[in-house]
C-alpha cells in the first residue's frame, strides 16, 4: 500500500522551507508520494528567481514584487535573523557540515517527483503570474487542495 504525504507550506522563512524540503526528500525516498501545497509566503519558495517581470501588473503588485523574497536563497530566518547576519551564520555552518543548500533540496524534490501546487487565491492576491512559479507549480483551488489533503496519510502545516 502506497503512503501520502501532503505539506501546506505557509511560511516564507528558510529555516522552515529546509524543514519542509527535507520531509519531502525523504519521504520520496521512503517511496511516499508527496504533495506541497504553497499559500501566501510559502509562494517565495517556489518564485523563479529567473523570472518576475513586472508587466500586466497594478502599482501594488509591482512594488510588492520589489520588496519581497525573489526565490529560495532569499528568505529570511524565521528566528535570530537579525538583518542578515543570523542567516548569513546559518548557512556557513551548513556549508562546514556539508548540507546541501535550500535550492539543492528544492531541486532534488523536483527530480524526485514531488507534486508541487499553488494556491490560486494566494497566487492573485499577491500579484504573482503563475510564469513567475517554477515550472513544476500547477495552481490549484483550495477546494482541489484539500481534497488532495483529506486523502493523505500525514498531514503537516510549516
Amino acid at each position: 500500500m502506497n503512503k501520502k504525504m501532503n505539506i501546506l507550506m505557509f511560511s516564507g522563512d528558510y529555516d522552515k522551507a529546509l524543514a519542509a524540503l527535507v520531509l519531502a526528500n525523504s519521504a520520496r525516498e521512503l517511496e511516499v508520494d508527496v504533495t506541497m501545497f504553497f499559500a501566501f509566503w510559502g509562494l517565495f519558495l517556489v518564485r523563479d528567481p529567473e523570472k518576475g517581470g513586472a508587466e500586466d501588473k497594478s502599482l501594488y503588485e509591482k512594488m510588492f514584487g520589489m520588496v519581497t523574497p525573489k526565490g529560495p536563497e532569499e528568505l529570511p530566518l524565521s528566528k535570530m535573523n537579525m538583518a542578515g547576519l543570523g542567516k548569513y551564520m546559518l548557512l556557513e555552518m551548513m556549508e562546514d557540515d556539508k548540507t546541501p543548500s535550500l535550492t539543492d533540496f528544492l531541486n532534488g524534490a523536483r527530480k524526485k517527483g514531488v507534486k508541487f501546487y499553488g494556491c490560486k487565491l494566494s497566487v492573485d492576491v499577491m500579484g504573482f503570474k503563475e510564469d513567475e512559479l517554477i515550472p513544476e507549480v500547477k495552481v490549484i483551488t483550495a477546494k482541489e487542495y484539500l481534497a488532495d489533503a483529506l486523502n493523505s496519510d500525514l498531514q503537516l502545516f510549516i
